[in-house]
Parts: structure tokens; C-alpha cells; sequence
């Protein structure tokens, strides 16, 4: 059996290195573009930046070492230009020295992956003005930015790689503007989600303009980066980082069917509409996990799962695909950045009864030197309380909790789950009562009818609402250091001698900084007649995504008090 596998990256590799150790009479041959396989599209940001200090690092495999160690023929610069599906063939052009030649399969592997977004536009094509993809990509901006020694940086786009690049170009001395068109970074975040995340940008120093967008570039005298609100931005380099699309123009060219966004359309094989012919990674149609619908998920988790079930297909085993649920983690500066499922939007859209609770939870004991705080979505279902998704913001120990997270979510568990799960726990590492086992608590105080919430985008009309009492439970030295006009001032440890100052006759909304004191002010309130609500992720968050604010450290406790 001759298997012929083209893009040689996450999918493709995976699936040749897999396929070796199931069929050693196999002949395979992977055929990759550019001149490196099997590297490592995520980390190439991190050699522009000076993390990674060689090169070889960025490569798991050579075309050698996967001749030598899996018998498999890689050959690199080597491009498929056409599919002959009633022949079984594909078309390869060598890009050294444009021959071309046809090379027989018996099974075909595509792992094509996504290409850059770039839009035409004027200066595009300026040598100053750059994608990053490829090895070969990361190459020719580490050596510009060390043959020219930019002084400033325009990136375009606040995705992944966009936040990546501009914190490696921040590291090596260079003044970053990012411009981002929508009205915040990070897509698989919802809005308020980000907020956190825009101040920690600008608190490095980095120029963040959201709600614009790069609409070209003039070259003559330096670069200038053109904003479609009519800003320019002289820059001596830029960086073009409005996401991926898929690749899908062989598979389409070769009449396999194509789906969502242009995806090439596989069953739970990896199988296309060409029962000899398979497809993984960034330029496939998966079934997203929670909603069942057709989605692309461009991530090299995934990439790396399906080549190795089309590797078990193709030697005889019965291996199935059941889906993707989008689960990331990013490195933001120093501010770590997770997230898996669905979002709040996402959700909705897909039909659910959705809730929500923010928790404020600190990343170990925090009595134990060094802990940070992280701000937690929890998304779940509110007649069942299964868990849809979860994003979370903050420093050590996200990844952790978004990992649990996403196995919660892949075996359906619902937050009282969460609650009861036992996790691992010393000071140095979380809580006895761990931030996933508090969302847990919190959902489920919410479901059970213990507690009602409200939301950051409600307080403001709260407060301008006469018939609503509105009450700010922080102690007098949070009040002094920030605060809104109109709510009454009682600390929560006064409020059961103040009781009279709230009158009964109509609604009470309370907050606090973080949601854990109004939570115990609603108990408070609620058993002595009171027909109360509290602000789900209190006033530190109504400030962050309202007034545009970071109120308090990473470093105080959950409640606002600050260790010392």
C-alpha cells in the first residue's frame, strides 16, 4: 500500500510517524511546501522574540530523521498543484527548479493547513510589512528585526498570533501598536472577558486601538499604516495578523465536497467525499462537541489527534473522531489567557437556555506567598446546569483550571459536578476549596434559588431607577479609592446593624468588589425580608468593563482586601 500524504506539519506528520508504527511495509511519502516538516507553527513567535535561541528547535523532524527513524520519504519545497482522483496521482511541482512530476498514491492524506489572512490592499506587498506562518516566515522577520533594529511595530490583529508577536517584539525593546477591528482581542473571549486583558496590555506600554482596522500602507519615506478611521501610524515594520483561512483550493479544484468556510468536508474517518482520500487539521469541517454543528477549529491539538485516527483508518483500525470544543491557552505578556467551549454568544446561537456566573478566585491558598488572582466565566445551561463553556483570565494556574475544565465539558458534567469534584490541593498550589469547585458553588447557589445575580450592564440603570435601592457593600477605604454617586455605602460587616437604613418596600441590589461579600450580604438581606439581588463579579468588574478601570491587584485577596 502506497500512502501519499501532502503538508507535512501537525496532521501530516502525525499521521506518517503514526503510520509507520502500525504498517512498517507501508510505502509513505509526505510532500510538504515549504522547506521544514514537522515543526512547530506555535512557537515560531517565541524565535522572533529571543525565547527560542535556535533553530532547530523549531523543528521536531527532518526529512533525514524521518527517513532514518520512520522509513517515510519527506520531501520538502515540494508542492501538490493538482489531484487526478480517477487516476489516483497527484501533480508535484519541485520549487527549486519549478520540474514537475506525477507521484501515484493508493491512499491520499491532505493536511493542506490554513493560510494567512491578507487582504488587498495598497502596500501589502512592501518588504517591511509581514505574515507569520511558515519557518520560512519567522526566518525573514528575525532577520529584518535584526538587520534593521525597529524602533516601532504596527501589528494587525488581536488574535492568537497577533498578541503573540507583539509580545516578542515588545520583549526585544520595540515600541507596539496592535489595531484590532472589533472591540476587543481574543475571539474565543466574550467582550467583558477581554477587559482585563486590554488594561494588562496597556500597562506594558503597548498602543492599543480597538474598534479600527489597518486599510493599507504607504511606502515612499517610511512606512505608514493606514487606519480606516483615518489614523496614520508611522511604523518601521508591521505585521499582518487578521487570522487564517482555510487551504482548501487543491481539495476544491479536485471537486471534493467543501463546507463552512470552505472546509473540506470528512466524516468521523477523516474520510472525504473520495473514500480513498482523507483530510486533517486547520482545513477540515469538524463536529463542534457541544452543539454537534459543522465547525473549523484551526488548532494543533486536534491537527495532531486527527492524523493519528486517519493513520489508524488507513492500517485497519476502526478510530472515529468525535468532535472539537475549541480548548486554548495563550501567554499574553505575562497574563495567561484560557478558555474552552462554547462562548456566551456561541451558546445562545446554538439554542440554549444560557446562565452565567464570574468568579474571582486566587490561583493557590492565599495565604501562601505569591498568589494571583484570575477572573472565571462559567457558561452553563440553565434547566440542566451542564456545563457549555468556560474562559478565564489571569496568571499561574489557568491552564490547570481550563484543562479541568474541558473534561467537565467533554463528559457532560454539570456545576453541581464541579463542585463535588475532588481536586488535588496544597498551599503552594490551590485552595482546599479549588477556583473550579467555587464556580461550581456559585452556579449552584444559583440554580438552587440560594442567590439572585445581576449583571455589570445592569447596574448603571439600577442606579438611575428610583424604585430600586442600590447598596455598596466595601469597606470605606475601597469606597475612597474609587466609587459611583447614588448607591448607599454599608460595609458588609456593618449591615446587620444598618438594616434600617435599606428600606423593605421596594428591590435592593448590592455589590461588592469581587461577589463574595454581597453574596453573604444577599443571605443577610434575603432572611430578613428582602427582595434582593447581588452583582455577579462585583464592582472591580463593572469597573474594568464599564468604566474602562482595573481596579485592585492580582495580588489582593478575592474579597478586595489587600494581603499584606
Amino acid at each position: 500500500m502506497k500512502v501519499v500524504i501532502v503538508g507535512g506539519v501537525a496532521g501530516g506528520a502525525s499521521a506518517a510517524a503514526r503510520l509507520r508504527r502500525l504498517d512498517e511495509s507501508a510505502e509513505i511519502v509526505m510532500l510538504e511546501r515549504t522547506g521544514y516538516v514537522s515543526y512547530a507553527n506555535c512557537g515560531l513567535p517565541y524565535y522572533v522574540g529571543g525565547t527560542i535561541t535556535e533553530r532547530n528547535k523549531l523543528t521536531l523532524q527532518t526529512p533525514g530523521s524521518f527517513a532514518s527513524r520512520f522509513n517515510v520519504d519527506a520531501r520538502v519545497n515540494s508542492e501538490v498543484i493538482s489531484i487526478d482522483r480517477s487516476g489516483k496521482s497527484v501533480r508535484v511541482r519541485n520549487l527549486i527548479d519549478g520540474t514537475e512530476y506525477d507521484e501515484s498514491y493508493d491512499k491520499l492524506i491532505l493536511s493542506p493547513g490554513a493560510k494567512p489572512l491578507v487582504p488587498d490592499m495598497p502596500g501589502i506587498d512592501d518588504s517591511r510589512v509581514m505574515t507569520l506562518r511558515t519557518v520560512e516566515d519567522t526566518f525573514r522577520m528575525h532577520g529584518f528585526v535584526n538587520e534593521n533594529s525597529p524602533k516601532t511595530a504596527v501589528v494587525c490583529g488581536g488574535g492568537y498570533i497577533g498578541l503573540e508577536v507583539a509580545d516578542n517584539l515588545h520583549a526585544l525593546g520595540i515600541d507596539v501598536t496592535i489595531v484590532q477591528r472589533p472591540d476587543h482581542v481574543l475571539p474565543q473571549l466574550d467582550r467583558e472577558m477581554a477587559a482585563d486583558v486590554h488594561h494588562h496590555i496597556r500597562s506594558k506600554g503597548v498602543d492599543l486601538r480597538l474598534s479600527d482596522a489597518v486599510v493599507g500602507f504607504e511606502t515612499e519615506g517610511g512606512l505608514t499604516v493606514l487606519l480606516r478611521s483615518g489614523g496614520r501610524i508611522k511604523a518601521d515594520m508591521a505585521v499582518v495578523a487578521l487570522g487564517v483561512v482555510p487551504d482548501t483550493g487543491l481539495a476544491k479544484d479536485a471537486g471534493l465536497e467543501l463546507g463552512v468556510k470552505g472546509t473540506i468536508v470528512v466524516n468521523d474517518h477523516m474520510q472525504t467525499s473520495d473514500p480513498d482520500i482523507y483530510a486533517v487539521g486547520d482545513a477540515i469541517q469538524v463536529e463542534n462537541l457541544i452543539t454537534g454543528a459543522p465547525s473549523n477549529i484551526a488548532l494543533a491539538g486536534p491537527a495532531n489527534k486527527q492524523g493519528r485516527i486517519v493513520a489508524d483508518n488507513i492500517a485497519g483500525l476502526d478510530s472515529v473522531y468525535k468532535g472539537s470544543m475549541g480548548s486554548s491557552v495563550l501567554r499574553v505578556f505575562d497574563m495567561t489567557v484560557g478558555a474552552t467551549g462554547l462562548t456566551e454568544k456561541q451558546a445562545k446561537d446554538a439554542g440554549y437556555d444560557v446562565e452565567k456566573v464570574y468568579t474571582f478566585s486566587a490561583s493557590h491558598a492565599s495565604y501562601y506567598p505569591g498568589a494571583k488572582n484570575m477572573s472565571i466565566k462559567t457558561i452553563f445551561d440553565r434547566v440542566t446546569g451542564t456545563v457549555l463553556g468556560v474562559q478565564i483570565v489571569g496568571y499561574d494556574g489557568v491552564d490547570k483550571r481550563v484543562d479541568v475544565m474541558a473534561v467537565a465539558i467533554r463528559a457532560g458534567m454539570t456545576v453541581e459536578d464541579l463542585a463535588e469534584l475532588e481536586l488535588s490541593y496544597a498551599p503552594p498550589y490551590s485552595s482546599a476549596k479549588d477556583p473550579v469547585n467555587y464556580a461550581g458553588f456559585v452556579a449552584t447557589n444559583l440554580i438552587s434559588g440560594l442567590v439572585k445575580q445581576y449583571h455589570w450592564d445592569e447596574l448603571d440603570a439600577k442606579v438611575a431607577d428610583p424604585n430600586i435601592t442600590v447598596v455598596d457593600l466595601r469597606t470605606a477605604a475601597e469606597y475612597a479609592n474609587q466609587h459611583i454617586e447614588g448607591p448607599l455605602h454599608i460595609p458588609v460587616d456593618e449591615l446587620r446593624d444598618r438594616l434600617s437604613e435599606i428600606p423593605k418596600d421596594k428591590p435592593v441590589a448590592i455589590f461588592c468588589h469581587s461577589g463574595l461579600r454581597s453574596y453573604i450580604g444577599y443571605r443577610i438581606l434575603a432572611q430578613n425580608g428582602y427582595d434582593c439581588s447581588h452583582m455577579a463579579g462585583g464592582f472591580r468588574f463593572y469597573a474594568s468593563v464599564v468604566k474602562d478601570l482595573a481596579i485592585g491587584s492580582p495580588e489582593d485577596y478575592p474579597c478586595g482586601i489587600k494581603s499584606s
